[in-house]
């Protein structure tokens, strides 16, 4: 009953994740990389990663490392992205909330391109007129536990395991590892008082939005 109740509770946390209506819809194929004068006043749809903020003359304006949106419409963590851009809108956005690093998903219209400085480099950098903008919460980690009850329980699973290194407990006791054991963070080992043996794993969670703004 314990262990139906952690993966109840963790089910319902991965399912916190939806899609504000506010950025749903049809976007063109645009990339920030590929901006020219003939898409200005096109409609696009962006996310990424913030790098940096500034707020002069009434507005405030993001600088954001652009990755491609999943299936909540929220940035993929990898490493391929397909360059910057700059999201500006009326008003104050405060760089304590939009800092460096948060995760944020934006509609709005190419409205030109803007050369920066990126270190030396000269960069052109799409400027979006911001229509709404959708910060994320930041992501968390959970540690889940698979047991034998688990339909994805793996009995050879072992996370310390490699060509070179064997088994985390050394040969004699296999793939499997330690009975009862425990291995090394974040990964607990063997039984779990209640539930038989089995190991935790750790499991990323996709909070909801955090901040959703409109100009509507």
């Amino acid at each position: 009953m314990r262990l139906l109740t952690i993966s109840a509770v963790i089910l319902a946390l991965s399912a916190c994740t939806t899609i504000p209506e506010q950025i749903q819809g049809t976007y063109p194929e645009i990339s920030p990389a590929r901006v020219e004068p003939s898409v200005f006043g096109s409609s696009v749809r962006w996310g990424g990663v913030i790098v940096g903020s500034s707020a002069k003359d009434s507005q405030s304006c993001l600088e954001i490392l652009s990755h491609d949106l999943d299936k909540y419409l929220r940035p993929k963590l990898e490493d391929n992205t397909a360059g910057r851009f700059i999201a500006c809108q009326p008003g104050f956005l405060d760089p304590m909330v939009f800092a460096a690093g948060r995760e944020i998903t934006i509609t709005g219209t190419i409205e030109k391109i803007d050369v920066r400085k990126v270190e030396e480099f000269d960069y052109r950098y799409p400027v979006v007129q911001v229509e709404d903008l959708v910060l994320w919460q930041k992501r968390k980690v959970v540690m889940r536990y698979r047991g034998f009850g688990d339909p994805f329980y793996d009995p050879f699973y072992n996370p310390f395991y490699g060509p070179y290194y064997g088994s985390f407990y050394g040969p004699r006791f296999g793939r499997a590892g330690y009975w009862g054991g425990w291995g090394g963070y974040p990964y607990y080992w063997g039984g779990f008082p209640g539930y038989g043996p089995g190991y935790f794993e750790p499991q990323e969670l996709l909070p909801g939005p955090a901040v959703i703004e409109s100009r509507d």
